[in-house]
């Protein structure tokens, strides 16, 4: 088994019209056992940048704490909020810092560019290779079953009640089907105006 399944999980990110929604299961195991059910995996970087770590848990527990230090140290020398492209290259950045010996996380960030608000998703592996789509992300052990949903359910331009609606019935079909992730999902939903965070109830079992 890879280290980067042992506590399994499932997330995923897409794009809207304007708008950007990042989800994650609420599963946290060893392996096949179940440990605890209500485990946040996304953080909160800013007024609209999320920022997910699938992989190792104490490993993402590292990273967002090291990479908001960084963010807050950037922020105050810069007297600027951060843009998610200049956060998604500071994450590569620290993390091919420690290539050699790597956190055992592969990063998922969403979130709106200010001023435009174009939404941007991007991704990365355990060393920091930026992966930046044009219309979803998906990580974690039930990465195979939300390809074929997301390819299957998204569409360019979503409105935001229908990318809820699409991020939500991916997510909680794809982990359906994982032994390894699942007992509910959060789902934030990124806006111009608004974040708004849904709880789904799913199988728990």
């Amino acid at each position: 088994m890879s280290i980067l399944t042992y506590n399994g999980g499932a997330m995923v990110a897409m794009k809207g019209d304007k708008c950007v929604s990042i989800a994650a299961d609420r599963r946290f195991g060893v392996q096949a056992q179940t440990v605890d059910t209500s485990v946040d995996k996304i953080f909160h970087m800013g007024n609209y940048l999320f920022v997910g770590f699938p992989g190792l848990h104490t490993d993402a527990q590292t990273v967002s704490g090291k990479v908001r230090l960084r963010k807050n140290l950037y922020e105050l020398k810069e007297d600027r909020i951060i843009r998610p492209q200049v956060f998604s290259s500071m994450l590569s950045q620290m993390l091919y810092e420690k290539r050699f010996g790597p956190f055992f996380v592969e990063p998922i960030i969403a979130g709106l560019e200010p001023g435009t608000y174009n939404p941007y998703v991007c991704s990365m592996d355990l060393i920091g290779c930026p992966n930046k789509p044009q219309d979803f992300i998906v990580g974690g052990t039930a990465s195979g079953q939300l390809y074929g949903m997301c390819e299957s359910l998204w569409e360019p331009n979503l409105t935001p009640e229908d990318l809820f609606e699409t991020t939500s019935q991916a997510l909680v079909n794809a982990f359906d089907r994982d032994a390894l992730s699942g007992w509910g999902a959060v789902i934030y939903m990124i806006e111009p105006k608004k974040v708004t965070i849904r709880s789904i109830k799913t199988r728990m079992d």
